[in-house]
């Protein structure tokens, strides 16, 4: 006979199983925050820079109601969450929904469905996602178990840049003058930007471990602006999970990790527990004829059981432009699972992402020779609508807010990575053109990088509404007809946030199951302002669990 405690057991954990909506608050409000021997007032959820780490279960549905109290306009992505026919809480200003105003609230409604590890959350208007971000936990259902050892204890870790200025005086004054923006003054470790910065030897991060236990750190770059080297001094990193799906293990000296990626990494205490050991990250930056923030964040490591350092610690990063050691991380990511990849395709996309430029009267706008810079897909800068939403034009039938026409092939062919350029490439076509995808369809697409304005940089490229698998990466011109034979069809990383090599290409793969209004665009912010996004629309399918659901009752009005 079974013991009554048992049977309590089963029962509560029944319906805990059957109990998955929770509901959460979050409140944009402006608050002082002092760094870098200044303050000033930042955005935050809830008063906490970074915000809240949100603990969920595989598969729960929550409600997350954005209290606006700020005095600018706001909307909240669920980033690497792929919201299934759901488009409505996605979050895109103007993508998918019309903003959250001053005073005003919206409740979204975040639907789990395959992520199983870390993913997160950032504001998605304008800049603002600089100080309004934080992580999801994201934990398998009893009685599935971890792929992976458990630890025994979890670290959120996340990086981020951090300005002097209003950030929002910063975007006002690239957009006025064309120009680049003015680079973030630090980068931060958990919003702290570490002691080798001005008035910072107390605003430093600190991590305290036990000899011999295990810590899983869950990890986002947060950063606008830049792709990182990230390590630890004398400890080894265990890759177990990348953007919100379980990998291979890697064993890895150093990760390179682009805005917007997240990983799952497994730190062993194994060392001795008398020093004193350094975290630190800096930018990966591949073109050095553009201006970026090439300092440093230290965090310290230390075990309990020290009571004084007998020696300390710093960890090998690789050069800033190690292209070679950046990819060569994000090359070793492999899906757990093997078998799962489209090997059909029925549709075949392929844009170019580009910097461009376009002439200023008199020649005084500050990028190139007096030009104001821009960027685009398949030389397409994309014009975000300003007074009603795509998802909403969409499911009403509202006229004349986007067109159907973005290629499926770049409109100019040109040796796309050469080292000189026609200036008449450089110039883009400003439109709002969306891509319609059939549901069901097994799609391919291959983003290809150029060497337009000052010789190309990286792109890491963000897909919301879905993972995909990253197939191919390679350098120089994608070739259609040789390239696809070296892609791996077994275990590619599935993710949602692929970087696309400076003058490179990379290729990926899904199937266009999700019915729905979906935004992709380059996760460094300075490039999705200039134009660099898409909007792909996948129609309904047949089925009633085929279609986007009904819109919710309080969407934000347009105006």
């Amino acid at each position: 006979m079974s013991h009554p405690l048992f049977i309590y057991f089963l029962i509560s954990l029944s319906l805990y199983s059957s109990c998955t909506a929770h509901r959460h608050t979050f409140t944009v409000k402006e608050v002082p925050y002092k760094k870098l021997c200044s303050t000033k007032k930042i955005l935050t959820v809830n008063g906490r820079f970074p915000g809240q780490t949100l603990k969920v279960y595989k598969g729960d549905t929550i409600y997350v109601n954005v209290r606006n109290r700020a005095s600018e306009n706001i909307t909240m992505h669920w980033h690497g969450v792929e919201q299934p026919r759901n488009p409505w809480s996605d979050g895109p200003e103007y993508i998918t929904q019309c903003p959250i105003r001053p005073g005003s609230d919206f409740i979204y409604e975040v639907i789990f469905s395959t992520e199983e590890t870390t993913v997160w959350w950032h504001a998605h208007s304008s800049w603002t996602r600089a100080t309004v971000h934080g992580l999801i936990f994201v934990y398998p259902r009893p009685p599935k178990s971890l792929p992976f050892p458990k630890s025994d204890h979890e670290v959120p870790l996340i990086f981020g840049e951090w300005w002097k200025k209003d950030v929002r005086e910063v975007v006002e004054l690239f957009m006025r003058t064309g120009g680049d923006p003015n680079v973030s003054d630090a980068l931060t470790i958990n919003g702290h930007p570490g002691f080798l910065y001005p008035c910072s030897k107390s605003d430093t991060f600190k991590l305290m471990v036990e000899k011999s236990k295990t810590y899983r750190i869950r990890m986002v770059n947060a950063a606008l602006n830049l792709i990182l080297f990230f390590a630890i001094a004398k400890h080894n990193l265990t890759v177990v999970s990348a953007d919100g799906h379980y990998t291979k293990p890697i064993n890895a000296t150093y990760i390179t990790i682009s805005p917007g990626q997240t990983l799952d990494l497994l730190l062993h205490a194994d060392q001795n527990p008398k020093s004193t050991y350094y975290m630190a990250a800096r930018a990966y930056h591949s073109n050095p004829n553009i201006n970026f923030n090439n300092s440093t964040t230290i965090g310290i490591l230390r075990y309990t059981s020290s009571t004084s350092s007998s020696s300390k610690h710093y960890p090998n990063l690789p050069y800033y432009n190690d292209t070679s050691a950046a990819f060569r991380f994000f090359t070793s990511i492999k899906c757990l699972y093997s078998g799962q990849v489209p090997v059909k395709i029925s549709r075949r996309i392929i844009s170019t992402v580009s910097i461009n430029n376009l002439m200023c009267p008199n020649n005084l706008c500050e990028g190139p020779n007096g030009s104001r810079l821009a960027a685009s897909m398949n030389n397409i800068s994309f014009v975000t609508p300003s007074h009603v939403d795509i998802l909403k034009a969409y499911y009403y039938h509202i006229r004349g807010v986007y067109g159907t026409r973005f290629p499926e092939f770049p409109p100019l062919v040109f040796n796309f990575t050469a080292d000189d350029q026609p200036l008449f490439l450089q110039t883009p076509r400003f439109a709002t053109e969306v891509k319609i995808l059939k549901f069901g369809e097994s799609v391919e697409i291959v983003l290809q990088g150029t060497s337009l304005v000052g010789g190309g940089i990286d792109h890491p490229m963000h897909l919301h509404g879905f993972s995909f698998y990253e197939v191919g990466v390679g350098f120089g011109n994608y070739n259609v007809t040789e390239d696809p034979s070296n892609y791996n069809l077994k275990d590619p990383p599935y993710i949602n946030t692929a970087t696309v090599p400076r003058n490179g290409w990379v290729a990926i793969r899904f199937i266009a199951d999700n019915p729905g209004v979906w935004f992709m665009h380059c996760h460094f912010d300075r490039h999705l302002t200039w134009g660099m996004k898409v909007v792909f629309i996948v129609m309904n399918g047949r089925g009633l669990n085929q279609q986007i659901l009904p819109p919710p009752p309080n969407l934000p009005p347009c105006y």
